[in-house]
This record gives C-alpha cells, structure tokens and sequence, in this order.
C-alpha cells in the first residue's frame, strides 16, 4: 500500500470479534505513555502532545475504514451510541458532521434540517418552529438547529433517518440526544484514554457560506475547540473536511489539523463558488491543474465514489478514472464516499435479489474500490469495511 501499514496481528481473528461489537485494538499506534498519564489528568499540554505530536495520518492503516456517521448501519446516525460502536467495532476514523444552533453551539447532525433524524415532529411546543428555508438553493420545510438554543435542541431524542431501509435501527430510535462536537472531543479523548491510542476524528463543515450568511459562521468556533482540545496540529487525529473549498481554506489559516476537499458530482459546482461567480465545476477541480489547486491548502480529497469508478446507464460500474493517479501525483490522499451493504445503495454488480433493503456482495464492491488504489473510505457498515480491509491487505 502507498500509505502507512497494517501491522495489527491476527486481523481476521480480531475483526470477526468486531463483527458480534467487540473492541478491535490495536489499529493504530500507542501514543507515548508519559503523554496519556498527563492527558488523564485533564492538562492542556499533555493534550497537545498527544494529539499534536504524534505520527500523523500517513501513520493510518490504508485503505483507512471511515465510520460514516458512526456505525450508522446499525444505530441513529450522529448519536454517541453510533460512534461508540463504530469505535467498538474497530473503525480507523469516525465521521461527524457539524452544524449549529441559534445560540452558536456546534452539534452533530448531517442536515441543519432535524426533522427526519429526531423526533421534533412529535413536538407540540415546537410546532410553530417549523418552517421554509433554501439552503444552498435547495427549498426544505422542517425544523432547523439554527432556529434552536442548544438548551432546547438537548431536548430532543434522535431517530433513525432511513427507516424503510434500516428498520431495525428504529429500536434505538428515543435512546440518545444530540451531541455537540465538544461532547464529541470529550468522549473521544476519554476512550483515548482508555484505549491507550488516539481516536481519530473526520468532521465536516455542513453549508458554511449558509451559515456565515446568517452570521452563524462554522469555522471560527470549530478552530476553537480544536485548540481547546489540542487537536490543532498537522499530526494531530482529526481531518477537517468541507464540499465547500472556502471553507477549507479559511481553516487553513486557523488551524494546521489535515484538511480533505469533498466532491460531488463532476457536473456540480461547490456553493460557495456559485456565490462568488467562479464558474469552475467539480469536474474541473479533478483535473491535474484543479488537484494541483486543492493541493495549495489541502491533504487530500473526499470524491464521490463514481468520481473513481463511474458506473453506466444500468448502474454497473465501468472502467476507472485516473483520479486516484492524478491526485496522488499531487501528494493527495483519497476518502471517497460512500460504502453501504443494501442492495439499494451498492453497484448493479454486486446486487443480490430483488429485495432493495437486503445485503449485497458489500465485499465484492469493496475489493474494487480498494483496488483502485484509494486511501481510505467512508462506509456506514464499518465491520464490513474492517472485514474486507484485511482481506485485502492479507491478499
């Protein structure tokens, strides 16, 4: 692999563990001992080298297996419950996605719009907060954090998203709040701790221009607490990521935490450059020229999967890009997005019967991706991901 190694001893053994939630360790190195016994004392310099000091993420295993929202295949996405079993599970990293509250608390949702992730509806003290927004063009009605104090969104119990297609994921539906990301930071460097190892975090910017529109900028308050928590450091365990490239660069001058450009689709164009009148689509920035752009101020890039490995008119992938070529050439590590095990949300080829809610071949897909090179992956089902990463590198 181009990208750190897998140095972790009878994988399957462990990684089938993980299967049933067992704890998987090992996946990454051990911060120096002296340094967990300060941070276990809550000191601000031992958190510093902890998570400033060490290897960095050229240190991951590569393919690096992302928990998309947490464990999101199995519990509420975005929940401390979603994030502790993914961790359980062995992930390498754990996504979250930051948007904020009326009174400026960033917490952990993938939409500013609550309405489907928690059970606002069911509200009577908050009917009269629902609403009409356009966020990034896009009309929405619902319930949005902006319109709540943090006091009041703590109110709120999670829910499944998608339950015609995780139905049972709606068992925990009502067991966790909404986190914010401070919660997070703390929770990740308890089981840190615990651990003996540095768990890594992905976090996304959601609508930034929206949001700065509204005088809710997202940056400013994130670089914050990432110095709060010493994870402000190019070596330190979090990527910071946004579809939006401004976004990107202004955390750039913030904080030094790796940075990783999302992409969209090649015919779409990031927000925040229709706002400024740049004409550029994403299908310019995976050019050599756009990589060589992105490279200025970012570590690396989060295109979709289709972006490494198109898929044709019937949903059967076809022949590989050069974009994983392309962006490494330009020293860019690749998380594309984003791996599920429903039939629904896997290529054509890897489909297995009629029903769009059952598993699929997630295995046979994952051995292609992982094929082309890529450094990492977002995927909702992180076992699966842990599974099929160490088939492939035990080959």
């Amino acid at each position: 692999m181009t990208h750190g190694a897998e140095n972790t001893p009878g994988r399957r053994t462990v990684l089938g563990a993980a299967v049933l939630g067992s704890a998987a360790l090992g996946m990454a190195a051990a911060p120096a001992a002296h340094a967990v016994e300060r941070a276990a004392a809550g000191d601000g310099e031992a958190r510093e080298e902890r998570h400033g000091g060490g290897p960095g993420y050229r240190s991951l295993p590569v393919p690096t297996v992302i928990a998309h929202r947490g464990a999101s295949g199995y519990r509420p996405e975005h929940t401390l419950g979603s994030y502790q079993l993914a961790l359980d599970m062995g992930a390498h990293v754990i996504e979250q996605d930051l948007v904020p509250t009326k009174d400026g608390h960033l917490v952990c949702r993938h939409e500013n719009d609550i309405s489907g992730t928690t059970d606002v509806a069911s509200r009577p003290e908050f009917a009269s907060r629902r609403t009409t927004r356009s966020v990034d063009g896009t009309g929405a009605t619902g319930w949005f954090t902006e319109d709540f104090t943090l006091a009041e969104l703590k109110t709120l119990r999670a829910k499944e998203r998608i339950p015609a297609s995780r139905g049972h994921n709606t068992l925990y539906d009502g067991r966790w709040a909404i986190p914010t990301f401070e919660e997070v930071l703390r929770w990740a460097d308890e089981e840190g701790r615990r651990r003996g190892r540095p768990v890594w975090l992905h976090v996304e910017t959601k609508h930034p221009t929206y949001f700065r529109s509204i005088g809710l900028g997202l940056e400013e308050p994130l670089a914050k607490l990432l110095r709060r928590y010493g994870r402000h450091r190019r070596n330190s365990p979090v990527f910071l990521q946004s579809f939006e490239p401004s976004s990107i660069q202004r955390l750039a001058k913030l904080v030094d935490t790796p940075r990783v450009v999302l992409l969209a689709g090649a015919i779409t164009r990031p927000w925040d450059f229709a706002q400024a009148g740049d004409p550029r689509t994403v299908g310019d920035l995976v050019t050599p020229e756009g990589l060589k752009w992105i490279a200025s101020f970012a570590q690396g890039i989060g295109p979709t999967l289709d972006l490494v490995v198109p898929k044709d008119a019937s949903g059967k992938l076809g022949t590989p890009t050069t974009l994983v070529r392309d962006a490494h050439a330009e020293g860019l590590i690749l998380h594309p997005y984003t791996m599920r095990n429903e039939n629904s949300f896997l290529p054509a080829d890897f489909r297995r019967g009629t029903d769009p809610h059952a598993y699929g071949d997630a295995f046979g897909a994952f051995t292609v991706y992982f094929e082309q090179g890529i450094d990492g992956i977002f995927t909702d089902n992180p076992d699966t991901g842990l599974l099929a990463h160490a088939d492939f590198v035990d080959g």
